[in-house]
């Protein structure tokens, strides 16, 4: 069965000016496309802007997290970084053009209340 995401968590682009991005998206609509470049496209380098990753939200509880890295092992993705960020638990892996995608579950929100330095934490997580 495939990964079901519940949600865009929220996708974090990499920017020269953060005052004119900023602007940029409040004042204007857009949405999240998906675009061809051919397969001769150049990668972007890791150095460069543009997309930095793309975080979805696939429920709330570890054995979700677990079924999706399950479910990512038996499509023989093996390459996946697995975070405890305190307020989230996530894996990451590259889609097959580089892009980075976090596949994650939400901790108790009573977590991002009571303390919201906890956002900034990013340690291994053993599943």
């Amino acid at each position: 069965m495939p990964i079901r995401v519940r949600n865009v968590g929220h996708v974090v682009l990499k920017v020269r000016d953060i005052e004119r991005s900023a602007r940029f998206y409040r004042e204007n609509h857009h949405d999240v496309a998906v675009m061809e470049m051919g397969p001769d496209a150049p990668a972007p380098p890791p150095e460069g802007t543009g997309l930095y990753h793309v975080a979805l939200r696939i429920g709330t509880t570890l054995d979700e997290l677990r079924a999706a890295r399950a479910h990512l092992e038996a499509h023989g993705i093996a390459k996946m970084r697995i975070r405890d960020h305190v307020v989230s638990q996530s894996i990451y892996v590259d889609d097959p053009d580089g892009n980075m995608v976090e596949l994650y579950v939400d901790a108790d929100p009573s977590t991002w209340r009571e303390k919201p330095e906890a956002v900034a934490n990013s340690r291994p997580l053993s599943l």
